[in-house]
């Protein structure tokens, strides 16, 4: 029996086979297309916990206070997201207890980097929500916050608590004391990029010395701005000035202890 070809049919089929060609690469542009068009790469989500030090500030109404994690998108190429998600405030404990670390669990994808910095709060006594002892509950805390951004393939950074404008004489206090040491340990014992913030901040205000180093935190005569009606003399939170230098010192040490991610950061020209 001779089997005839309807003409009608063999042109559909070309017509459809044709289509599913021509469509083949836009749906390969489209999985493509949150890719790094300098690389070829997915650019690393970043996200940051840990509070006021480095959360982001209001901008409006206009007011002096920033956080270093707000100033750090501005070092890194516009394809890499960064979700700061620190807090006013928060310890260790209470970014957990209140919820806070869940959001980044859940939107966490392999490859991603956490940055974590914790201690200014941690070390108050007489708050139980936010209270952990150094060596004990803070170490321990630091230690799941690793384990849970390995256990989703995702990739943490530590950082030391930034250093308090307070000086004895002219030296510069050490007012963290066994929090950064820590710090310190947990990214040695599990082998955890460090940022040492602790000691790079505490030797760029001992070089600025008691007075020049109040240009980088929040002491402000009255009136100089409507926010601050009766001034303010705060050493511990930063200015924009004073973040973008802690930012400063956070990127060099990217730089140098996390080479992967510095690979995303603007180049320099």
């Amino acid at each position: 029996m001779t089997s005839s070809i309807n003409p009608r049919t063999s042109l559909l089929a070309a017509v459809l086979v044709g289509l599913s060609a021509a469509l083949l690469p836009c749906r390969e542009a489209a999985a493509d297309a949150t890719n790094d068009p300098g690389t070829g790469k997915r650019p690393p989500v970043i996200f940051m916990c840990g509070d006021s030090t480095m959360a982001n500030k209001p901008l409006f109404p206009a007011q002096p206070e920033r956080g270093w994690g707000q100033l750090l998108p501005l070092y890194f190429k516009e394809s890499v997201r960064i979700e700061n998600l620190a807090m006013n405030g928060r310890s260790s404990k209470s970014f957990r207890d209140e919820g806070r670390w869940q959001p980044i669990m859940d939107q966490l994808q392999p490859g991603d980097y956490v940055i974590v910095e914790f201690g200014h709060n941690d070390q108050k006594k007489d708050d139980p929500k936010r209270y952990s002892d150094a060596l004990g509950t803070f170490k321990q805390n630091l230690e799941r916050y690793v384990r849970e951004v390995r256990e989703k393939k995702g990739l943490p950074i530590l950082a030391t608590p930034v250093t308090r404008r307070a000086f004895n004489g002219g030296e510069v206090k050490d007012t963290h004391g066994d929090y950064s040491v820590a710090v310190r340990q947990v990214a040695t014992e599990q082998k955890v990029p460090l940022l040492e913030l602790h000691q790079r901040s505490a030797e760029l205000v001992a070089k600025l010395g008691p007075e020049r180093s109040k240009s980088m935190y929040m002491w402000y005569e009255p009136g100089e701005f409507a926010s601050l009606p009766e001034g303010k003399q705060d050493s511990t939170h930063f200015n924009a000035y004073g973040a973008s230098r802690i930012c400063d010192l956070a990127v060099e040490e990217i730089s140098l202890n996390v080479p992967e991610l510095a690979a995303w950061l603007k180049s320099r020209k």
